[in-house]
């Protein structure tokens, strides 16, 4: 794909597939570290641990913890959440490993190798040397990071598709600039609205506008298109993240809103305040930089329906994975601004390494200079305990930081606040877990299990796991 890089050698070639596979040995300890340390999540690693195994086994993903927690039903389709049927690419990687390690090796693989397109784009523009630079300050990059720590998504495909497809923009390609677009459109149903924003830029290039055009009004259909239709026909909601309560109760009435009256929706993409931290800092992998170039255009949908959301407080934060499907555009953008300014190159490289050197130990990547990241203390080895009294293939509901070690090997739901009769139960006390409001709730739910006849079978440090023999229940 790359052949057309002129004066690459081998070498250099060595030098960025190694940054890249330094990279991905980093992001899949970071993500195991996690695990073992009961950081990692049933929601959302064992959700799409229970998908891609059931796409490993010929069937639709097949979520039944994601179903039965939210009342969709325990033959519930990730398809019906969200429209991501890239994922049907890791199913064979299950045959070879089957439980949510592999999934985490995909994604920090995937997050790594996108580096290597964006070195092209930046070598092209500015040089090899520089290059490596923004390749480096990608790797180390908070969004990244923070995609990798928060367990697995689908997000994964996105950085590298985008790179991708901005790299072959680049080099004149149009067949493969649309094959990666349309690769993105099977990540996930919003990913029309990055597409759409390729698309303004494609109308500020001449000779591209007519694809510019069909990719503005592609995107955003294809967009509704998901989110109204496919995702429905799969049992989900078309309203089901419908975040923007204070603009309207639908696409319209959101619209109407921000025709008429612009201010309320200036004023949201403010409130609360730490959305402008996020853009701040997400502006700040690039220096600033790519706010000089019209690439920026092609955030601008995505970064809207973050920031214009009233509800969904996760979609604004600095945390969590959401950040990760911009980081390449903004990247992109800053290199396309500075290419403009030959002198400056040398030093907007070194300062956004500096940033992403200097924003480490205020992310993910900071828990890896910690020796206790590496030793289980006495609550991880009770926890270790506990999921190990939980016989194979049992039917198991299980607290939220446990599911990741009990997935590969046992059927898992969530525990919740509604009873699911599971035969086994791993209870955690002392702390909040999700989705309790407290502890003192989750206490409740232990004992509510005890009087309803459920036997203890292991009790450590804070777990507990109960049990009670007879049939399986009806989900």
């Amino acid at each position: 794909m790359f052949g057309d890089v002129p004066g690459a050698s081998r070498r250099e070639w060595l030098w960025i597939w190694g940054i890249a596979g330094v990279a991905a040995m980093v992001y899949s300890v970071l993500s195991f570290v996690r695990v073992h340390a009961l950081k990692a999540g049933t929601y959302d690693l064992v959700i799409f641990d229970q998908a891609v195994r059931s796409y490993s086994e010929f069937r639709l993903p097949i979520a039944i913890v994601k179903g039965v927690h939210n009342d969709f039903g325990a033959g519930f389709s990730v398809l019906g959440d969200h429209w991501s049927p890239i994922l049907t690419l890791l199913a064979p990687l299950y045959w070879l490993h089957d439980g949510p390690e592999t999934l985490l090796i995909a994604q920090s693989v995937l997050l790594a190798a996108a580096a290597v397109p964006l070195w092209v784009f930046a070598r092209r523009a500015l040089g090899t040397g520089a290059a490596y630079g923004v390749a480096i300050a990608y790797t180390l990059s908070w969004p990244v990071a923070e995609a990798v720590a928060f367990d697995f998504h689908e997000v994964a495909f996105v950085p590298l598709l985008t790179a991708v497809m901005l790299e072959r923009w680049q080099a004149g390609r149009k067949v493969a600039v649309v094959v990666a677009a349309l690769g993105l459109l099977c990540v996930k149903e919003d990913m029309g609205l990055l597409v759409a924003g390729f698309g303004l830029v494609l109308l500020t290039r001449a000779g591209w506008r007519v694809l510019g055009g069909g990719f503005v009004l592609g995107g955003v259909a294809f967009t509704g298109l998901a989110s109204q239709v496919l995702i429905p026909a799969f049992g989900g909601r078309p309203d089901y993240y419908w975040a923007y309560g204070a603009l309207g109760d639908g696409v319209s009435s959101a619209v109407r809103t921000i025709v008429t009256d612009p201010l309320t929706a200036f004023g949201l993409l403010g409130t609360p305040p730490v959305k402008l931290v996020t853009l701040l800092l997400l502006l700040g992998v690039s220096a600033l930089a790519a706010l000089g170039s019209p690439l920026v255009l092609m955030a601008v949908p995505l970064l809207a329906e973050r920031m214009l959301a009233s509800s969904f407080p996760n979609w604004w934060v600095p945390e969590y994975h959401y950040n990760a499907f911009l980081v390449v555009v903004i990247f992109a953008a800053g290199v396309d601004t500075v290419r403009r300014f030959g002198r400056l190159r040398k030093v907007w490289v070194a300062g956004i390494v500096v940033f992403a050197l200097a924003a480490v130990p205020f992310f993910s990547l900071a828990r890896l200079a910690d020796p206790g990241s590496y030793r289980r203390d006495a609550r991880e080895l009770a926890a270790a305990g506990a999921v190990a009294t939980v016989p194979d293939g049992a039917l198991v509901e299980v607290a939220n930081n446990l599911g990741p070690l009990l997935t590969g090997r046992a059927r898992v739901l969530l525990l919740d606040r509604t009873p699911r009769w599971a035969p086994w139960v791993v209870v955690e006390t002392g702390r909040r877990v999700f989705p309790f409001k407290n502890a003192a709730e989750q206490n409740d739910r232990l004992d509510a299990l005890v009087a309803a006849g459920y036997r203890i079978r292991f009790r450590q440090d804070a777990f507990v796991v109960l049990h009670r023999p007879g049939p399986e229940p009806k989900l």
